[in-house]
């Protein structure tokens, strides 16, 4: 996020950053933030997002995307906001498909399927049309998203959530990728379970309509904001359905006509247990 990094932050945005790296560094969810920063300054929650984005790739981090969050209606639904976010995917946040979280990894993790996007090239117009992207795009993957809140009880508003990275996790991307000449995005139907059985499931359709309107949505205000998306980069275009709870011990797998399936597991309490004993 190099365009950004000569703004001076002010002493609001250095406190509330501070306070959600201490939630993240010390595993103790912080209270809301939102009463920290001008009220309903969605740039302002951006300015603590990048704060924080930029001190990981200062201690080495590296970018590899984005995430696109509240697309769905159920997930807006589920977390009382209105309109879309994104938050910045880094390497050390993707987890192996049909890999396993270890216990304590994150605070409160949520889990929820969507299609991921693979950019062979850049998408640098604030005026990004449905034809940039899909002349973009390398390929398409199945991918879970596994949110998290440093905000103690998910109790978020959006300044919360986009001041927290969009209440970015951890995800996973499937193995096979699909060309989006094999595949009708909107039409796509999902399917989430947690230890066989369904917890969640939607269409393509019930993410802005189809993942393509959500990719142009992020590259145009990406590039709006002088950061545009690059080649190379991976985007998960949003949840196709509610959030389920990822509890220790359960594992997921979604489902994505077209698309495939991409697994994950979360590691049983026991077994930080076992590691003090």
């Amino acid at each position: 996020m190099p365009s950004h990094s000569s703004r001076t932050p002010s002493p609001e945005t250095k406190k509330t950053a501070h306070a959600l790296w201490e939630a993240e560094q010390s595993g103790t969810p912080c209270p809301p933030v939102r009463d920290q920063l001008p009220a309903g300054d969605v740039s302002s929650a951006y300015a603590v997002q990048r704060l924080n984005v930029e001190r990981k790739l200062a201690r080495g981090g590296r970018l590899v995307g984005r995430k696109i969050g509240l697309t769905s209606p159920a997930v807006q639904a589920q977390l009382g906001v209105d309109q879309p976010d994104f938050g910045a995917l880094l390497a050390d946040m993707a987890v192996p498909d049909g890999g396993t979280v270890p216990y304590g990894r994150l605070l409160q993790p949520k889990i929820e399927a969507e299609v991921a996007l693979v950019l062979a090239a850049d998408l640098p117009h604030p005026d990004t049309t449905v034809a940039d992207v899909l002349r973009a795009v390398d390929f398409a993957l199945p991918a879970l998203e596994i949110v998290d809140s440093r905000i103690a009880d998910w109790d978020i508003s959006l300044i919360d959530t986009v001041a927290d990275n969009a209440s970015s996790g951890l995800f996973v991307l499937g193995a096979t990728p699909v060309p989006l000449t094999s595949v009708d995005l909107r039409a796509v139907r999902m399917t989430l379970s947690r230890d066989g059985e369904e917890v969640s499931h939607g269409t393509g359709a019930d993410c802005l309509d189809g993942p393509l309107n959500a990719a142009v949505w992020l590259a145009s205000t990406l590039a709006g904001m002088g950061d545009p998306l690059r080649a190379g980069d991976v985007v998960l275009t949003g949840a196709l359905g509610p959030m389920a709870v990822a509890t220790p011990g359960s594992r997921f797998e979604a489902v994505i006509s077209g698309l495939g399936s991409v697994r994950v597991g979360f590691a049983p309490a026991s077994d930080q247990k076992a590691g003090q004993q």
